[in-house]
């Protein structure tokens, strides 16, 4: 499984057959160099439809023929806009060619009217992974490995939008993850946290491991 990080919450998991794109906010992005039309992926997953989530979702899709994936009304948006699209809502899973699907709660805005926020699981090429989206931390972390052993949860530190720092890593201790891969962090001075900090706490205190992943590289696990 490869993990290529854009920056902020931008990145794709791929096991060289199929790649899925996550909340791929790419051309204002401050951290990317990469041009929109240059990436490639079969699906695209979004948490909400804020700017710096959905961002350039149409352009990618529409150049890969992706299929989007998202909340009813998230994925309504991108469909109006002339992507294929698949609904699903919080609580709901589905199957796809490469795998399962199931989107869990987010405490956040959803960006449209109407909706709400949401975080995925993703069961893909061996592995689950635990994307949190935009969130507040939530009891209901306890539980998400329910339907299995979790191996990666991408959690945002950035604080003020999200979870800051502290939050972050209680949720790691709840959620159980192998290991921790942390996002949404310094694209602008708001969000000004220290990945390398979460890093220190969260393996110092709870001993789930960290791997911090340099925006515009790809980790492979």
């Amino acid at each position: 499984m490869k993990f290529t990080y854009y920056g902020h919450a931008a990145f794709s998991l791929s096991d060289e057959t199929t790649t899925i794109l996550f909340d791929p906010f790419i051309t204002d992005n401050p951290w990317t160099n990469v041009c929109p039309a240059d990436i490639d992926c079969q699906y695209v997953v979004l948490t909400h439809a804020h700017g710096d989530h959905y961002g350039d979702v149409e352009a990618i899709a529409k150049k890969n023929d992706a299929l989007v994936v998202s909340t009813a009304e998230v994925a309504g948006k991108a469909a109006a806009a002339g992507c294929r699209a698949h609904a699903m809502h919080v609580g709901g899973s589905a199957s796809f060619p490469f795998g399962t699907i199931r989107l869990t709660p987010a405490f956040h805005g959803s960006g449209v009217e109407g909706g709400m926020a949401c975080g995925v699981i993703v069961e893909f090429g061996g592995k689950r992974v635990y994307f949190a989206g935009d969130t507040g931390l939530f009891s209901d972390m306890k539980i998400l490995d329910r339907f299995g052993k979790i191996d990666c949860a991408i959690l945002p530190i950035g604080n003020n939008f999200t979870m800051g720092i502290d939050d972050a890593a209680l949720a790691a201790l709840w959620i159980q993850p192998k290991f921790v891969i942390p996002v949404h962090y310094k694209t602008w001075p708001i969000i000004d946290a220290d990945p390398q900090e979460y890093k220190q706490l969260t393996e110092s205190k709870y001993n789930i491991p960290v791997q911090v992943v340099e925006p515009g590289t790809t980790y492979e696990f």
